[in-house]
């Protein structure tokens, strides 16, 4: 049997682990990023991210013409939490198929904002406030890289639960 779906243009790329061949006993057979199950999660964890973002811009407070906090710290404590989450999910617990889908592309997804972001930053500079809508582009960028190592960096902190990959390379054989 082929190593990759048999449409793909591709068959040399790497695929998402999450989809890749499911082992049965009559061989391997490819699933897909489009099964109904995957994209339920991913639209669930989005139907709880946007009211998420909407409630964290209705508790910043921000005057037009101004640095955007509202969607700096937004983005932000997504970038954060992106890291956090998703080293916790690939490295400390046991796989699973549906949460990784369901936070990072759902959940974190809906929670920030990249159109806001660049709205946003055009607004500033057609309104005549270059230097505010540079430093929020370059801060934006900064401080997301920064907060998604920190969440990495404390992800790595958090001891592996027996069965995750890093538990498993742990155990004494």
């Amino acid at each position: 049997m082929s190593n990759s779906p048999p449409d793909d243009p591709h068959p040399l790329l790497p695929i998402d682990p999450d989809v890749g061949p499911a082992v049965t006993a009559q061989g391997a057979r490819w699933t897909r990023r489009s099964e109904m199950q995957v994209l339920a999660a991913i639209a669930l964890g989005g139907a709880l991210g946007a009211p998420a973002r909407y409630g964290v811009a209705q508790m910043i407070h921000v005057a037009d013409n101004s640095f955007p906090w509202a969607t700096f710290w937004t983005n932000i404590s997504g970038s954060f939490a992106l890291g956090l989450i998703l080293a916790l999910i690939l490295e400390r617990f046991p796989p699973t198929r549906y949460l990784r889908p369901f936070v990072a592309t759902g959940f974190l997804g809906a929670y920030t904002t990249y159109s806001t972001f660049a709205v946003e930053t055009d607004l500033l500079f057609k309104n005549g406030h270059p230097w505010i809508a540079v430093a929020y582009g370059a801060g934006s960028l900064a401080a997301g890289f920064a907060a998604v190592w920190l969440g990495i960096v404390a992800a790595r902190v958090v001891p592996p639960f027996p069965g995750s990959p890093a538990g498993l390379a742990a155990t004494p054989s």
